[in-house]
């Protein structure tokens, strides 16, 4: 972290305080916690706080575009709070009164914590911002020979463990804080180990995966496989991602493949993590979550309904514990059954720009190929360059029917978007309801697209980019 940097977020802090501060007197009451603040350019009326993956509590912005959390008794921990369609976390602790400023133009840049609490918060958001600067900087360490990548990485994780221990010393964290700060650092660089092999190959060319000594993965005995502090914490759960992902490929490939080829079988290689996740992890919220991600991943991959893939489903069922989760593969796997060729459109509904509904049946042109395509506000590189391509589309298919249904934006926004853009508003269409929209339609990414002909599907799995 950049001291400098960090002093002057401190200190711009200050100028808002002053108008917020005298809505608290939580120092008073150990058990009760404030957490307050201002949003510059909001993007939605609420803020929305989380913890784990469940609701505590919203408060609407005032006319100030301040707001308040007054919490009674809550567990210490981490914590996110959501302006839509943004996110980020908040460590809170009993007696903590605590005030953040952002601007949603540069949200995640922008924010910074003032009052008690702070220290802890305004440190995790800098190791975020840090970690996401690194991100260059690995595309060229992952080139390197094991040896020169450990020493790179290991200098950064040095460098924010120092960093760490230096600012422990002045303000002497809680136990449970501490060990935050720590995992916010450790899990981040275990991410890179492990994505190491498979991007240096692809990097470098090399047929096979480099041969890596033992002490090239001497982090893993300081894995916590059942940490229920870490487990919605996205930099641990990302890890155990990438290290369920690499097990399973270098299990497979020690055990299954012949030759020293990876099997390439997406449904072998799943059943595998599947078995890994089982054996080594105990903690049940995140057995249960990773057992999710790997259903998810599969299904998302896998487009095609077989025999096989109903038998990974009920594999998946017999392990998990969540009920939801398995409602919601079932309905995933329903969805990918009914995009399937000569399937008639989900009969889903979006709104048009008076807030009318219509349904994607309706939507579909009866004499022309309607092109399906998703897009939304918070990856404008991304909308941007979905507006240019459909563009020379239009010129390429002039007989085709291009629908544009705009996800995870809240309406305000998406008007706002439509207008600065002059986009056709008779093309343009509101998905209020982004769950219900990525089953029906198998949303994987933002470059999917669904083409049908009259309400028939011709491909539900389509690319924007290659399919067209």
């Amino acid at each position: 972290m950049d001291w400098y940097l960090y002093m002057v977020r401190f200190l711009l802090s200050l100028t808002f305080v002053s108008s917020l501060v005298s809505c608290s007197d939580s120092s008073e009451n150990a058990t009760t916690v404030f957490f307050g603040g201002e949003i510059v350019n909001p993007t939605s009326d609420y803020v929305v706080l989380y913890h784990n993956d469940s609701y505590v509590d919203s408060v609407k912005l005032d006319d100030k575009n301040h707001f308040s959390f007054q919490l009674d008794n809550i567990e210490d921990g981490l914590y996110h709070f959501d302006h839509s369609p943004e996110l980020q976390y908040v460590y809170l602790s009993k007696g903590d009164s605590l005030l953040a400023r952002l601007n949603t133009v540069e949200f995640d840049e922008s924010l910074v914590y003032s009052g008690k609490g702070s220290e802890i918060n305004n440190f995790l958001i800098e190791i975020f911002l840090k970690n996401e600067s690194e991100e260059e900087l690995m595309k060229d360490y992952y080139t390197l020979d094991p040896e020169d990548f450990s020493k790179k990485i290991d200098s950064l994780h040095s460098n924010k463990v120092a960093l760490l221990q230096e600012l422990n010393a002045d303000e002497q964290f809680h136990p449970k804080a501490l060990a935050m700060a720590e995992a916010s650092i450790d899990y981040n660089t275990y991410i890179s180990k492990e994505k190491y092999p498979f991007y240096h190959k692809k990097k470098t060319g090399e047929e096979t995966i480099h041969d890596l000594e033992d002490e090239f993965y001497s982090y893993r005995k300081n894995i916590q496989f059942n940490n229920k502090d870490l487990t919605y914490f996205r930099p641990y759960f990302d890890f155990m991602k990438w290290h369920f992902g690499n097990m399973a490929y270098m299990t497979c490939l020690e055990d299954c493949s012949t030759d020293k080829k990876p099997v390439v079988d997406r449904l072998h290689f799943n059943k595998h993590k599947l078995n890994l996740v089982d054996s080594m992890v105990k903690q049940t919220e995140l057995r249960d979550i990773l057992f999710r991600n790997v259903a998810m991943d599969y299904l998302l991959r896998e487009h095609t309904p077989s025999e096989e893939a109903t038998v990974f489903i009920e594999k998946f069922k017999s392990l998990s514990s969540n009920p939801e989760h398995k409602e919601e593969i079932e309905l995933l796997y329903n969805g990918i059954k009914n995009l399937q060729p000569n399937t008639t459109l989900p009969n889903i509904m979006v709104k048009n720009f008076n807030g009318e509904e219509v349904s994607l049946k309706k939507l579909a042109n009866h004499e022309e190929n309607t092109v399906f395509y998703f897009w939304t506000a918070d990856q404008k590189t991304h909308f941007k360059n979905v507006n240019k391509h459909i563009l020379s589309l239009k010129g390429k298919y002039p007989n085709y029917n291009f629908i544009g249904i705009n996800v995870r934006t809240n309406s305000a926004q998406w008007k706002q978007l439509m207008d600065e853009y002059k986009m056709d508003k008779s093309k343009q269409f509101f998905g209020e309801n982004f769950k219900e929209l990525q089953m029906a339609m198998i949303i994987d990414g933002l470059n999917k697209c669904v083409i049908a002909k009259d309400t028939v599907v011709v491909d539900g799995f389509a690319n924007l980019y290659t399919s067209l």
